[in-house]
């Protein structure tokens, strides 16, 4: 059944909400729409008091292991952790407290999907696939397609998001997160094709990002996917400064929901 699943996106060491198409390295290019006077813990002690499982916290860019790893203190066991996650470190952060790891930008060196990689990772955490996301987050090429996005979803890749992609990335991870990156940040609305499609595609749960606004656009997310789908609402909520959707409105609904 569908959930509200909430975020803890950290640049530069501070939790931010940032309009996800202007994420490169350039700072003055950076549109910013909250950054909060709380540390990442704040906002991990209040997903774990209210039982929000499945929050993902991701890495956006350096300057930010500190941070993460904050959080997971606050909450071990109870957080995904994603941004500069390789074979090389993806260990040390279940050891340090992560639910799951996230990976996507180490899949595609040089923008080309690696099975290498993907397995390195894999047999980095023991072959536990349950230890495993992959992040599959994407832009929009044309009215009915996607494009995996890396480098904080700067660089297209030669993976489109689709059926044969999907069921040949399922048997290595537990979950996928994909985040419409056109929509991110902006606050206008879901990606409805996409949230359709991979409700779909996917027989594994799946994490959609990008737009949410309100309880209606769980709604209608719940309503699209049949249930198969859950969403991450960042900018509208009252606790990252937004006025679309209160924070306790969600676990609410996500009561609701059981």
């Amino acid at each position: 059944m569908t959930r509200f699943r909430p975020c803890i996106d950290l640049h530069a060491g501070q939790v931010k909400q940032i309009v996800g198409g202007t994420l490169d390295s350039a700072t003055s290019e950076l549109k910013t729409n909250f950054v909060s006077p709380h540390p990442p813990a704040h906002f991990a002690g209040l997903y774990r008091d209210n039982d929000l499982k499945g929050a993902h916290v991701i890495m956006l860019g350096p300057g930010n292991t500190e941070a993460a790893r904050e959080s997971l203190a606050a909450w071990p066991g109870g957080l995904q952790v994603g941004g500069g996650i390789t074979d090389k470190n993806a260990k040390e952060w279940i050891d340090a407290g992560a639910e799951k790891v996230i990976i996507t930008s180490y899949l595609f060196p040089e923008g080309k999907f690696s099975q290498e990689r993907l397995d390195a990772v894999l047999a980095a955490l023991d072959g536990d696939k349950s230890k495993l996301v992959i992040d599959l987050s994407c832009r929009r090429q044309g009215e009915d397609s996607w494009f995996v996005a890396m480098n904080k979803w700067q660089t297209i890749t030669d993976m489109e998001v689709n059926q044969e992609s999907i069921s040949k990335l399922e048997p290595y991870c537990s979950e996928f997160l994909i985040h419409a990156a056109d929509n991110e940040g902006l606050q206008k609305g879901i990606d409805e094709k996409l949230v359709q499609r991979l409700a779909e595609w996917c027989t594994i749960p799946v994490t959609y990002a990008g737009g949410g606004r309100n309880l209606e656009d769980l709604d209608a997310v719940k309503r699209l996917s049949g249930g198969k789908v859950d969403l991450t609402i960042g900018s509208a909520l009252d606790c990252f400064g937004g006025n679309g959707v209160r924070l306790e409105d969600c676990v609410r609904w996500n009561r609701e929901q059981d």
